[in-house]
């Protein structure tokens, strides 16, 4: 699976990297939207798909509610799909603790110290409410790592919209091309690539390149063999 484009050598400037899977493991978050669901730990990947097929319709409709909002009602929908009722309180209160407390994936710090010591600014770029990232971050030991937390929040729209990239990229303070996401989804890859910056796809287990997007530079299976491309470029 692992893969590079040879000559994509030159180094990007901001290394933004999404959050939850890429980063963070949902290993804990299947177990309690498992229990919320009458033990059927199978629906956490029905339940993240709706919520961001519905982050999608809500930023297309003109439409803002936290992402954490609309995980709640993603949930509250997959149960009524087996006859269960969730409040929407019930249902907030169990995204809220279930994705504020996860650990990072075995490499990721290793990562991330290879890639700050080797230069990088790295940022974290996430669908998620600032205050929720700033919890995670703070949970998992990985805010010192980065140069800069940034949720998407100001834009009003949700990643993939083109608007988020090139929002992300003047908030940094550099050019679309300048950029790097690094990224765990499909979806998100495709969405930085067609606006302009470069990617690298992290293959978590179950994750795949969407097809119909544009070559994706780096293709790996963990952070750490990320990093150990990006400190060779010059």
């Amino acid at each position: 699976m692992d893969t590079t484009i040879a000559n994509k050598t030159i180094r990007p400037k901001v290394l933004f990297f999404d959050v939850n899977e890429t980063l963070l493991d949902l290993t804990e978050v299947k177990k309690e939207v498992g229990k919320a669901l009458g033990g059927r730990e199978d629906l956490l990947s029905l339940w993240f798909t709706t919520m961001l097929q519905y982050s999608l319709v809500t930023s297309a409709s003109g439409q803002y509610k936290p992402f954490g909002h609309i995980g709640a009602a993603a949930l509250q929908m997959v149960a009524a799909n087996l006859n269960m009722t969730l409040t929407e309180e019930e249902a907030r209160t169990i995204v809220s603790e279930a994705m504020g407390n996860l650990p990072a994936h075995p490499e990721v710090k290793e990562a991330l110290a290879q890639l700050k010591n080797a230069g990088y600014k790295l940022v974290a770029f996430t669908n998620s409410s600032k205050e929720g990232l700033t919890k995670q971050f703070k949970s998992a030991g990985l805010t010192e790592y980065f140069n800069e937390m940034l949720s998407v929040e100001p834009t009003g729209k949700f990643k993939p919209f083109t608007d988020t990239y090139v929002w992300g990229a003047k908030k940094m303070g550099v050019e679309l091309d300048e950029c790097m996401l690094i990224a765990a989804h499909g979806w998100d890859v495709a969405g930085a690539l067609w606006a302009g910056w470069r990617a690298a796809f992290i293959g978590r287990p179950g994750q795949q390149e969407y097809p119909l997007a544009p070559k994706t530079e780096i293709i790996v299976s963990d952070l750490k063999k990320a990093a150990d491309i990006l400190v060779t470029y010059s």
